[in-house]
């Protein structure tokens, strides 16, 4: 990639992380809220969805929907921009090996992208490796993303709240990493691989689709799927990453916890939550790069 492409690649992400940080913080707090705690027995999902949000309106406010929204901006700006761009590096390097180029392999591929094009292995692979790359820069700013939005910590800024996780060690650094990587790999691997296969179908069979349109269902599709496969994963990370008593420090011993405190469902707390934010994250957030990137390179 050239220094211009970087450049595009990284102010496309970048607006992509904005709007959807923006926009779709409200479930991304409530989905923490549920998952900190220990799973309810016998509550159905939508009545403590409807609780939480109840509780939040009582005490915070209308605003208090948007708390942590600054943490997620630092969080998520510059996360979905690194994500993007060396996912795409990636795919520009691995599309000059035959075994993982697409050139020859789908005859019918149109899809209007400016994007690499590659094998399903290969866009396995360049998901999964960029996820967990950026995961592992970035995990700091996870904590301290899912630590503002729980109501177990009374931090008060950016600042402050990075020392004092920096004055803890490494380890509390990368606390939640493993699990982290456990769900980010095989749900970028996926998506990359489920998105790019929708992309082509629904271009060959609706060829006069408009693009932002095609991107935005196969981005929501393949989000919706990958979702659901990684989510356990999930609630596994948000627990080690806000709750300090020693049961949670642990992979394994914040897996056994879950899995004694409550029924298997406990591992599945706030997935609808998250799918609905991941689709719609996925839509607006595919939809402005490659939408970005088509008007700047056209």
């Amino acid at each position: 990639m050239k220094n211009a492409a970087v450049g595009q690649h990284l102010l496309s992400g970048a607006l992509s992380g904005f709007a959807g940080a923006i926009l779709l913080q409200p479930l991304d707090l409530l989905k923490t809220r549920i998952q900190q705690g220990d799973s309810v027995l016998n509550t159905r999902n939508t009545t403590i969805i409807w609780c939480t949000t109840k509780d939040i309106l009582r005490n915070e406010g209308i605003k208090g929907l948007w708390t942590g929204t600054s943490a997620t901006l630092v969080r998520n700006v510059p996360g979905v921009a690194l994500y993007f761009t060396s996912l795409t590096y990636l795919r520009s390097i691995m599309a000059k090996s035959p075994y993982f180029s697409a050139h020859q392999q789908h005859s019918r591929d149109s899809s209007k992208t400016v994007l690499p094009k590659l094998s399903s292995q290969g866009n396995l692979i360049a998901g999964a490796t960029a996820r967990v790359g950026v995961g592992l820069i970035l995990n700091p700013f996870s904590i301290l993303k899912a630590r503002f939005e729980s109501e177990l910590y009374a931090y008060r800024s950016l600042s402050a709240s990075l020392l004092s996780i920096s004055r803890m060690g490494p380890s509390e650094l990368m606390r939640g990493f493993v699990a982290s990587s456990l769900r980010d790999a095989p749900y970028a691997g996926l998506f990359v691989v489920i998105y790019e296969s929708i992309k082509r179908e629904t271009t060959y069979f609706i060829p006069t689709a408009y693009a932002a349109g095609i991107h935005s269902f196969s981005a929501a599709s393949a989000g919706a799927i990958a979702t659901m496969a990684t989510h356990p994963f999930d609630v596994v990370k948000t627990k080690m990453q806000v709750r300090s008593e020693d049961r949670y420090r642990g992979f394994t011993t914040t897996v056994m916890r879950i899995f004694e405190a409550g029924p298997p469902s406990g591992f599945f707390d706030g997935a609808s939550l998250r799918m609905s934010r991941k689709i719609l994250s996925s839509a607006i957030g595919w939809a402005v790069f490659e939408g970005m990137l088509l008007f700047m390179q056209t």
